[in-house]
């Protein structure tokens, strides 16, 4: 199956907040959805760390999530392989506004 990018807001983003005490999905962030991690922004942690989020969040393997797009920003693209578009859109569905 193709790598199926996270594209249910505006610009298709996930904004990260590192270095939190509470990790997780929280819900949306204006035109993106918000994770927050408990890695540092430093040598690719928080990057594996919201890979690691998501793909716990959708039933997939950690390395079937990658950052296509924003390594070093808070402001990142995923891309999903193994799990269908219609998964991805109904869990996307499911989080607080």
């Amino acid at each position: 199956m193709s790598p199926s990018p996270i594209t249910v807001t505006s610009d298709g983003t996930i904004h990260v907040q590192p270095d939190a005490r509470h990790p997780g999905v929280v819900g949306h962030h204006g035109d993106a959805i918000k994770v927050r991690v408990a890695a540092p922004p430093e040598a690719g942690r928080a990057n594996r760390e919201v890979c690691d989020l998501i793909a716990t969040a959708l039933g997939a393997r950690p390395s079937d999530v990658v950052v296509v797009s924003g390594t070093s920003s808070r402001r990142k693209r995923l891309a999903v392989s193994s799990v269908s578009p219609a998964r991805v859109t109904a869990w996307l569905a499911g989080l607080p506004v």
